[in-house]
């Protein structure tokens, strides 16, 4: 049997799936992306500043090195460059449908029928959705109505009025941090409004010679130690988000005597420093977030919005803060899976009450009642302290695996309920001994679930997932 894949999404985990499968000699793959070209979040987020917050050694495929990055934390257009380029040395590239958004997928007859928005059907043995968990812009229920442009760092537009204006930027994560001093000096005033201060480190970044790209051209398994010390240096983040106190504790001072160096003000400083423990969201690395903060023509607001005004954000001190521009810096619906996609299993059953009360797989891939579907970046994949390329390229040599049994014996493979609900009931009583019980709400879904994050260590993921057990699945019709 020479299985039929679809794969849906044309990003880092989409490309990662159909690398493995066409290597491992599945010549039927194709994969449908909704949008114009291949790039996922990194073609959807062009804000100023943009750029990967975790090392390019660890930010790029281990299959496939580059040794052209012009630094160690590259740009937005780098990113989107490499991702592309590799898509079309692996073959990846011709395989994929632009234009083809799925809108539904259906389990029929002991095969998936997948439609896409203009009616396209097309029949696949094998599923695998790779639409991440970054794709769909949450934006705050702030009542009122702003009269000037507002966006969504993911949905940036080149048009919007940056110099000269006053610019209010609601959210202090991630993509803020990067925004904010890429903005300040053109922007007359930036108003940034945050709810929590994020945990920062410096950013050890540095510019990559022509010397060293050259070496690296030459000889590829130079880029090898790079790889390795940036992998040394998420394990001491991830011990410290996963319990190691010795760790922990050095990654807090090095955050706290960042603030004391970058920020001389002491009423500033406490208002950026966190009060809550690390890992509750991402820590950031920056050298520019904390002396942008400081600049006379930005000001960090920390009281709740309460509305939107014609001019404006109204504070709950009454203070009516003037913009121009808004601009949502506030991150994505994590948890909600394949959001905007209908998809029917066996007995007709919906991916959606199957996860009425939050999304779950076992080892983030495959779900009980919906056979031959094996996600990338499911549920619970996600890492707060490395390179999620890493969790991509395993779930990728998992998915080649089933499809590698499915070949070989005909029919579709379905994870046991058993074996689903077991590894289910492990993550969740883990993340709930973890640093994330003590969190806010963001992290949990409207059940209390935490679905995103990983519990452990990425290197006991890549362990969990390197052989497929055959006794966790069960044939299926």
């Amino acid at each position: 049997m020479n299985p039929r894949i679809v794969v849906v999404g044309a990003g880092f985990g989409g490309t990662a799936a159909a690398a493995a499968l066409l290597k491992a000699g599945f010549d039927d793959v194709v994969v449908l992306e909704k949008a114009p070209s291949i790039g996922g979040v990194w073609r959807d987020n062009t804000y100023p500043g943009c750029a990967c917050d975790v090392p390019a050694p660890l930010y790029s495929y281990s299959f496939a090195p580059n040794p052209r990055w012009s630094r160690r934390f590259p740009s937005h257009d780098e990113i989107l460059a490499y991702l592309r380029s590799t898509a079309a040395a692996l073959g990846v590239a011709s395989r994929v449908r632009v234009n083809a958004e799925v809108t539904s997928a259906v389990w029929s007859d002991g095969r998936w029928l997948v439609t896409t928005r203009d009616g396209l059907v097309v029949e696949a043995d094998v599923l695998v959705p790779a639409v991440g968990q970054l794709g769909n812009p949450v934006l705050p229920p702030i009542p009122g109505d702003f009269a000037g442009p507002a966006v969504h760092t993911a949905r940036w537009r080149a048009d919007l009025p940056i110099d000269g204006a006053r610019i209010g930027v609601i959210g202090t994560g991630a993509s803020a941090i990067q925004l904010v001093p890429a903005l300040a000096g053109r922007a007359a005033h930036i108003t940034v409004f945050q709810r929590t201060p994020p945990w920062t480190i410096p950013r050890p970044d540095r510019r990559y010679g022509a010397g060293r790209r050259f070496a690296y051209g030459k000889m590829p398994a130079l880029m090898k130690l790079p790889r390795a010390g940036v992998w040394a240096m998420t394990l001491v983040t991830g011990r410290a988000l996963t319990g190691g106190r010795v760790a922990s504790a050095f990654v807090r001072t090095v955050s706290r005597l960042q603030r004391r160096v970058q920020v001389r003000d002491a009423a500033l400083r406490a208002r950026v420093t966190p009060d809550e423990p690390m890992g509750c969201k991402r820590v950031l690395f920056t050298n520019r977030w904390l002396p942008a903060l400081s600049r006379p023509d930005v000001s960090l607001v920390t009281e709740k919005i309460l509305e939107k005004t014609p001019s404006g954000v109204r504070t709950a001190d009454g203070t009516v803060h003037r913009c121009d521009l808004l601009i949502y810096a506030t991150g994505f619906a994590a948890t909600d899976f394949l959001a905007g996609m209908t998809v029917e299993g066996r007995d007709g059953r919906r991916l959606t009450d199957e996860w009425a009360t939050g999304a779950y797989a076992h080892l983030g891939l495959a779900v009980p009642g919906f056979p031959n579907l094996f996600l990338m970046y499911g549920p619970n994949t996600n890492s707060g302290n490395t390179s999620v390329l890493y969790f991509l390229e395993h779930q990728a040599a998992y998915i080649v695996q089933a499809v590698q049994r499915l070949a070989a014996g005909g029919r579709p493979l379905e994870v046991r309920r058993s074996v689903a609900a077991a590894f289910d009931s492990e993550i969740q009583r883990r993340l709930a001994d973890s640093v994330w019980t003590a969190c806010r709400s963001w992290y949990r879904n409207a059940a209390g679930r935490i679905v995103t994050n990983w519990p452990g260590m990425a290197s006991e993921y890549r362990r969990r997932v390197a052989r497929l057990d055959p006794t966790d699945y069960e044939p299926s019709s």
